[in-house]
């Protein structure tokens, strides 16, 4: 039975540090098709080699594959992260166009009244129908999720939502058709 080198001993360390140079290029090549960008391309590299630098080689059959295959998963991970991250997050010059649009007091008192509207249509409705509606639409739960809860098909969950909504908006026109006759 041979004795291995420890993954932390000089010598073990050399072999990592020599395969890491000597495949970087095409390590690098790799990265930067799944991230799209060398710059980030060249962190991915590097922070391979350091998660190796901690962990045992000495055990891995092929080294370079396994190189390889760390690079990949963390070019990945990376380019999942960067798609998150730009998909809900706004480019910085967006945010100086803004127009701030504060609301008069008129503005405020006929919002505040749309919502008590909206809640008193809300309480004349059938309570089932009223959990879905809520449940889906302020807690932004599934309607899967609500049907089984209500022990009802995800359909008929969709059809008293959709019902709800009817029924507040036409409490809401039913208001505004009343103060339009008024003025």
């Amino acid at each position: 039975m041979s004795v291995r080198p420890d993954p932390l001993s000089p010598e073990s360390f050399e072999s990592l540090q020599e395969i890491y140079l000597s495949n970087r290029p095409s390590l690098l090549n790799v990265a930067t098709r799944i991230t799209g960008c060398r710059s980030h391309a060249e962190d991915v590299v590097q922070d391979a080699f350091f998660r190796l630098n901690r962990s045992s080689l000495s055990n891995i059959r092929s080294q370079l594959s396994y190189l390889f295959q760390v690079v990949r998963n963390l070019s990945i991970d990376h380019y999942r992260k960067q798609t998150l991250e730009h998909r809900y997050a706004a480019p910085e010059a967006e945010g100086l166009d803004v127009v701030n649009h504060s609301a008069t007091p008129e503005e405020i008192n006929a919002q505040q009244q749309t919502l008590e509207l909206v809640q008193q249509a809300l309480a004349q409705l059938p309570e089932r129908m009223r959990y879905a509606f809520e449940a889906y639409r302020l807690q932004g739960r599934p309607q899967k999720d609500i049907a089984r809860d209500l022990g009802v098909s995800p359909t008929l969950v969709n059809f008293m939502i959709r019902d709800a909504m009817v029924h507040c908006r036409a409490e809401i026109q039913r208001r505004d058709s009343e103060f339009a006759l008024k003025h």
